[in-house]
């Protein structure tokens, strides 16, 4: 997606003046990542904050004993890694993208220079505002769902209602994005597909017909 698009259709930014959005085009460099690829390291030198146009990327904490944390699953039109501009000079996570994935890195220096004018950073406060709510509700979900309606939920808001989804990240990236164990969310699939949910083969994901409307009346 053309960042001018994406800085149009995307809820984060749909209140941010045109002139701002016009602002942040100007300083944007577009990048694609590989599947797997790492874009930063926990700890690494903060250079940039970015904007996901397409894909999955996926932010991590790894602890003391060697295990990786999912903290965030960044979707399409989010700002990640702006704590780079207030905090502290390195990244408090890792990210990496978990399929072929978009970005547009937007400079610190170069956006720090767009935050000294007032109307700029009163949009962006603004908009980190929006993406804090989001937040709240994220941990909201996470505390008081079960891992069923967790995954219904991510379905929901990835990709939307249908009856069939292309799959692209695997089901342990997908476990730990609703804070699931894998063997837990095995456990959910086989339940699910026992009852005739969903079917799930490779890539593809079928939900039987008319789920979405009892879901959204139970």
């Amino acid at each position: 997606m053309e960042i001018q698009s994406l800085l149009e259709k995307t809820p984060f930014f749909k209140e941010v003046s045109a002139e701002s959005k016009k602002a942040i085009r100007r300083i944007c460099q577009s990048r694609t990542l590989k599947k797997k690829e790492v874009l930063f390291l926990e700890g690494e030198k903060g250079n940039a904050v970015f904007l996901l146009a397409a894909g999955n990327i996926q932010l991590y904490k790894t602890t003391p004993e060697g295990r990786e944390v999912t903290i965030k699953m960044v979707k399409p039109g989010e700002i990640f890694a702006e704590v780079i501009l207030f905090e502290k000079e390195s990244y408090p996570v890792s990210a990496i993208a978990l399929e072929k994935s978009v970005i547009y890195l937007l400079p610190r220096v170069e956006f720090h220079r767009l935050l000294s004018a007032e109307s700029f950073r009163n949009d962006f406060i603004g908009m980190l505002m929006r993406k804090q709510r989001y937040l709240v509700n994220q941990i909201m979900n996470l505390s008081a769902s079960d891992v069923e309606t967790r995954f219904f939920n991510f379905l929901e808001e990835q990709y939307g209602h249908r009856n069939q989804y292309l799959i692209t990240i695997s089901k342990k990236d997908l476990a730990a994005a609703i804070g699931a164990n894998p063997e837990t969310f095995s456990r959910l699939l086989l339940k699910l597909k026992e009852e005739g949910t969903l079917i799930w083969e490779g890539d593809q994901l079928r939900l039987r017909s008319g789920f979405w409307t009892e879901w959204n009346k139970s």
